[in-house]
């Protein structure tokens, strides 16, 4: 269980923390469940991905699956269009479903 292991990082030592953390899991087959509000993040790393509703009584929202190849390079992930796809649908629910669930 990670609760925001890489919040208070610089970005080039939280890129190397989150390749050495796929890395590990690749090799052991460990279970991670990982708090972390970076969408980039929790695309790059996940294979679900929960999202939850605002507010103290928070519940789950959404459940997307993560269907991107592993092992997964940074880079190519920037300019893969299921990337970008899956990045798209975690805004959306952050920016567009949030707001109509508050009003």
């Amino acid at each position: 269980m990670l609760d925001e292991p890489f919040g208070a990082l610089d970005a080039l030592t939280r890129a190397h923390l989150q390749d050495e953390l796929m890395r590990i899991v690749a090799d052991t087959g460990s279970t991670v469940v990982m708090v972390t509000h970076d969408v980039d993040e929790a695309v790059l790393l996940s294979d679900r991905i929960v999202m939850m509703t605002n507010g103290p009584a928070a519940t789950i929202g959404e459940i997307l699956s993560v269907d991107l190849p592993r092992p997964r390079e940074r880079l190519s992930m920037a300019s893969n269009p299921r990337y970008l796809a899956l990045r798209t649908e975690v805004l959306q629910f952050l920016y567009q479903k949030q707001l109509r669930a508050a009003a």
